[in-house]
């Protein structure tokens, strides 16, 4: 009874904690959002296990070209013997006696002695048989077995390729999705500061309207302002769900679990003087590239592989048997052995090795357009982000000042308002000024930022740190 209850409490105690767990906000930081992915995304370790097939699978190639050791055994019994037709020994063996008897002058020749020679079913098998055997085969010449060697070592580069490139890719989708998520919240924060600001000035107003100073019409227009801004709040607060439920799904964690990200939009303006450098860059390091490149090469071996149904198999065999046979369990037993080499090549299969041939090439040529689409993909992605980085680096620039221009015309405006010279509309338009240029400002730079990593992405830079985690995975 003690033990029940303890287990229920312990049981209690173990949900009440999960649950404690999951009502807790966790706030993450971009690295621990990358650490996180890294950890939890399950393209990651899709990833990982297409390593470690591509592993076993070079263990495989080499062990075609060991010793193969095969035993045997088997124990049967007759129910019916088998029965050929055979010469009846019987009549053949009386039949010879008496033409000696005859011919020496023993008995006097009689031909009703001699019988017909016929053929008779006989059996030549014992009731009981048992065999073990073990046979050693070493393989001396097989094309496939030597290029499937060489085949399942690029496949092995390949599969560790396209690790890194998950990588990369895990990286560049959570700076998206947390860079999301960091501008849905700046963008509630303008949006909160201006609600703010309106619902300070409806208070003076007001204060004012109450001592005569200010009309009931302006106090309309900013309750009216202040009604406006709410559900543009709103709307921003579902948006940013939102966006944290795909932050998770990226990460690779329960939506069960609440997450916060804090940060801010670290960047330096970077120029880039020569696109052709940056061309050449991508071309050599982009990992999506060097996927394609090693597959073109698993394709090419594959190409020489079914080749080698053009070629011969020479294979040593050697071979040892145990066995006997008996009718009443009292074995006669015997040993046999024998060694030899084997040659085999086949001269005719319906033309299948040419098509199966040709359509490995076909697949080859494939991967090859692969290439060449993806490198001038490349070429214009690089191109783009080029232009789009230097066109942003013109927005915020524009935007910083625009931001401090607007700023200071909201004050001014309120201050004109104040002391009579101004209306609430232009403290209004003011307002909304101030808020677009802020927006614009965020918005450009979250742009700036997400350019850039998609630019270091094509380019194939990515931090080594994310790899050390997959070092078991890539030696």
């Amino acid at each position: 009874m003690v033990n029940k209850l303890s287990a229920r409490f312990l049981l209690l105690f173990l949900i009440f904690a999960k649950l404690t767990v999951f009502a807790q906000e966790a706030t993450i930081n971009l690295e621990e959002a990358i650490d996180i992915a890294l950890q939890s995304n399950k393209q990651i370790k899709i990833s990982e296990l297409e390593v470690k097939k591509a592993r076993a699978a070079v263990s495989e190639a080499f062990g075609y070209a060991l010793p193969s050791v095969d035993v045997s055994a088997g124990l049967s019994r007759f129910l019916e013997k088998p029965r050929m037709p055979f010469p009846d020994f019987e009549a053949l063996l009386g039949n010879s006696v008496y033409g000696i008897l005859f011919n020496e002058g023993v008995l006097p020749f009689d031909q009703r002695k001699f019988k017909p020679l016929q053929t008779k079913l006989q059996s030549f098998a014992q009731t009981n048989n048992y065999e073990a055997s073990i046979t050693l085969t070493q393989i001396i010449f097989n094309s496939a077995v030597f290029r499937g060697i060489g085949a399942s070592a690029i496949y092995l580069d390949l599969a560790k390729e396209r690790l890194k490139a998950t990588v990369s890719e895990t990286v560049l989708n959570v700076k998206k999705s947390f860079y999301g998520v960091l501008l849905l919240k700046e963008m509630l924060k303008i949006t909160r500061e201006r609600l703010q600001n309106a619902e300070e000035n409806l208070r003076n107003l007001k204060s004012m309207n109450e001592k005569g100073l200010v009309s009931d019409f302006d106090v309309m227009q900013v309750e009216v302002q202040v009604e406006n801004i709410k559900p543009k709040l709103i709307e921003l607060q579902n948006a940013l769900l939102k966006a944290k439920d795909g932050l998770k799904i990226t990460l690779g964690i329960s939506q069960h679990n609440n997450i916060d990200v804090t940060g801010e939009f670290d960047y330096t303006f970077v120029r880039y003087e020569n696109d052709s450098l940056l061309i050449n860059e991508a071309m050599e390091n982009n990992y999506n590239l060097k996927v394609l490149r090693l597959k073109k090469q698993v394709d090419d071996e594959f190409i020489e592989i079914d080749r080698s149904d053009y070629w011969p198999t020479i294979a040593l065999f050697g071979n040892y048997k145990f066995a006997g046979s008996s009718d009443n369990w009292d074995f006669q037993n015997y040993t046999s052995s024998m060694i030899g080499i084997n040659f085999s090549i086949n001269l005719f299969k319906g033309r299948r090795v040419v098509n199966k041939v040709e359509q490995s090439e076909i697949t080859a040529f494939q991967t090859l357009e692969q290439i060449a689409l993806t490198e001038d993909f490349l070429r214009l992605q690089i191109k783009e982000k080029l232009n789009e980085l230097k066109q942003i680096q013109s927005q915020i620039e524009a935007l910083d000042r625009n931001v401090s221009l607007a700023e200071k015309a909201y004050e001014i405006a309120k201050v004109k308002y104040r002391e009579g010279s101004a209306t609430q509309l232009e403290v209004k338009n003011a307002d909304v000024e101030l808020s677009l240029a802020k927006t614009n400002r965020i918005k450009a730079v979250h742009d700036y930022v997400l350019a850039q990593a998609q630019l270091e992405n094509l380019l194939g830079k990515v931090d080594g740190k994310y790899f050390r985690n997959f070092t078991d995975y890539l030696e």
